[in-house]
């Protein structure tokens, strides 16, 4: 399938980028914002994922219910999503019904934010913090991140807590959207079939009077205190067990190598953890991944068991940390770099896939990588850049948390 990357941008600072695939059935189009929790103040925590929201609730051409239904007029599969840090709003759909897309997305990311819709998704909102409370790892995974990134923004709640959540008004909501929310914050993404020129044209005439704010994200350093915690709770049946280590940036090309060596460690199937822990019925689950961030990341583990078995499923999963190095073959590299490449290839077939890996990229590194070069890093890993790796970034659990019954 031939790719032809383009690339512009508008006065105001908004960049548009786009992987046009003529031989493709479909376009998709999105909208990402370069802010997310991290990019947050403590007191207003979970104004990122609040305002994902109100985008939903109507602009001054658009109720709500106007923008569900010229949605659903399209065909048009949508969707949006707030993590530490990015926000992003997409749409999927046939390619003669991408000019209605990108018309829809425009509008409705210059939100009314009406006193009455805010206050009324602001219960949605607490309603959904109550929710994901009832999920034990979620809890755990909240409470580990908060100990291990300790002052650092990236400890951030995506969802707010309770507290932060009810204490926002709206003026607050209305102050960070300005600031954040601006033309030069804002990257938009195209994969599929559309006509490039076109639609840059069409979003200048929906965008060219968004504001340049400037707005810059800080990186504060990190200072990691070494932690290890127990919480309970009534509700849990099971021991629940989450460790958290340094690992490579985002922008930082070791990140091929991270990937590679996680997934030997800790893939769901045919990984070290596995075989030790699932295999063996020790563990229902245990599994590590890479996280990589703006100017950070970490390695993940984590493993669901008795609560008898906990102490002695964690000693294994130490254990095979130590021993991952010295163990590596290059049939385990093959392995993990033919299932990247299956999964990255797989993930890119759709222009839904295409445009949500230009803009996640763009978002952490600022250029543009096409997949075939995305590929050539990944087969190019060897057992040394592993062992390089291990070098700068061993897999060292800072923080331990521990979720278990009562």
């Amino acid at each position: 399938m031939s790719i032809d990357f383009q690339q512009a941008s508008l006065p105001n600072g908004l960049t548009i980028i786009g992987e046009c695939s003529p031989e493709a059935h479909t376009a998709a189009i999105g909208f990402y914002v370069k802010t997310g929790a991290r990019d947050e103040t403590p007191d207003v925590m979970g104004v990122s994922h609040f305002l994902e929201h109100m985008m939903f609730k109507g602009t001054e051409t658009r109720s709500g219910e106007d923008v569900d239904r010229h949605f659903d007029e399209i065909g048009a599969v949508h969707n949006a999503f707030t993590s530490g840090e990015m926000t992003a709003f997409w749409a999927h759909c046939l390619p003669d019904q991408l000019p209605q897309a990108t018309e829809i997305l425009a509008d409705i990311l210059r939100p009314s934010l009406r006193d009455k819709d805010f206050d009324d998704e602001k219960r949605v909102i607490l309603e959904e913090i109550a929710m994901y409370a009832d999920q034990p790892f979620w809890v755990l995974y909240e409470r580990t991140m908060e100990n291990y990134y300790g002052a650092h923004p990236l400890g951030h709640r995506v969802l707010g807590t309770t507290q932060t959540v009810s204490n926002l008004s709206r003026d607050q909501m209305l102050d960070y959207f300005t600031d954040r929310y601006s033309a030069d914050n804002t990257v938009v993404a195209l994969g599929g079939r559309f006509d490039f020129d076109a639609s840059v044209d069409q979003i200048r005439q929906g965008c060219a009077e968004w504001n340049t704010s400037r707005t810059q994200r800080k990186y504060p350093q990190v200072i990691h205190q070494a932690d290890s915690f127990t919480d309970t709770s009534s509700t849990v049946h099971r021991s629940y067990t989450l460790m958290i280590a340094p690992a490579p940036a985002a922008d930082d090309d070791r990140r091929y190598a991270a990937s590679i060596l996680t997934q030997i460690l800790g893939d769901v199937e045919g990984s070290r953890l596995y075989w030790a822990l699932v295999e063996t019925g020790l563990a229902e689950e245990a599994a590590a991944q890479y996280d990589g961030r703006d100017g950070l990341g970490e390695y993940m583990l984590y493993s669901v068991c008795d609560p008898e078995r906990q102490e002695e499923v964690e000693q294994i999963m130490l254990r095979e940390i130590e021993s991952l190095i010295e163990s590596l073959t290059d049939d385990d590299l093959q392995r993990v770099r033919s299932m990247i490449t299956t999964s990255f290839t797989l993930h890119s077939e759709l222009p839904a896939g295409r445009m949500r890996r230009l803009g996640r990229l763009w978002i952490y590194r600022g250029e543009y990588r096409s997949l075939d070069e995305e590929l050539e890093r990944i087969n190019a890993v060897s057992l040394d850049d592993l062992r390089d790796l291990w070098e700068s970034f061993p897999i060292r659990p800072i923080v331990t948390g521990r979720m278990n019954p009562e």
